[in-house]
């Protein structure tokens, strides 16, 4: 079966978003070079970024166009979070709102993408 398992982003500064990515995944990426970094999660996805520069054929499209995205469990995880990620100077670009899927605000990395945190709604059918 096809499972597609990693997430590649293109980055201006691979060591700026390696730092940043390490802060935020709280743990050392386990490949890297100077135009290179890749994290495996623990959930078994591996997430890189690569310098935008040395990608061969070059991309077409801009950060914000996808988004990485965290789940939580509470909606009082999920206001921690903001003010955690608040804390840590990341541009807020959504504050917490109630949307169909759940509860959620959008971040964003150095380069523009989008990190996503929701907490999912309670399943209201009976």
């Amino acid at each position: 079966m096809f499972n597609p398992n990693f997430m590649l982003i293109y980055v201006k500064d691979a060591k700026r978003s390696r730092h940043f990515y390490a802060e935020l995944f709280n743990r050392d990426p386990v490949e890297e070079s100077s135009d290179f970094a890749m994290f495996v999660l623990e959930s078994g996805l591996k997430f890189a970024m690569w310098s935008r520069e040395k990608v061969l054929p070059a991309p077409a499209v801009e950060p914000g166009g996808s988004e990485l995205v965290f789940s939580v469990d509470s909606d009082a995880a999920l206001d921690a979070l903001h003010r955690e990620w608040i804390g840590r100077d990341l541009a807020i670009a959504q504050q917490p709102i109630r949307l169909d899927f759940g509860y959620s605000f959008v971040a964003l990395d150095p380069d523009g993408h989008r990190l996503r945190a929701y907490a999912p709604a309670e399943d209201t059918t009976e």
